[in-house]
């Protein structure tokens, strides 16, 4: 088998990459919803008068529950194509990936609750 080196290596994985998130755009709502939260984050994150490391924080913190929402995603479509009876496994590897996305986004609605407080009412 010949395998991809180099420079074909890394455009073959953007390509598969790209196919990744357009399948996402296409099939789960909560990816579109989440990806033009990202948009909407970053226009504010960079409006915002904040530090860099306030504003990659901003960013990040929502940027990183996209990415958990791809990786929730992968997992449901793995296991919706083993098989459609329930399954106590598969129950709970959904599960634990609806788990991840919540845990970022709390994670996100942290960072933004602290930054947004600490910049509009807490003065320093």
């Amino acid at each position: 088998m010949n395998q991809a080196t180099g420079l074909t290596r890394i455009v073959k994985a953007a390509g598969y990459s790209w196919k990744g998130l357009c399948a996402a755009w296409k099939h789960e709502a909560a990816f579109r919803q989440e990806s033009v939260l990202l948009v909407a984050a970053v226009a504010v994150a960079l409006w915002l008068d904040v530090s860099t490391i306030e504003r990659i924080l901003l960013i990040g913190s929502v940027a990183l529950m996209v990415i958990f929402e791809l990786i929730n995603s992968a997992i449901e479509a793995v296991v919706d194509r083993i098989g459609t009876e329930r399954h106590e496994l598969s129950g709970r590897a959904k599960d634990m990936g609806s788990a991840a996305v919540l845990i970022t986004g709390l994670l996100a609605l942290f960072a933004w609750g602290s930054i947004l407080y600490q910049h509009f009412w807490g003065g320093a």
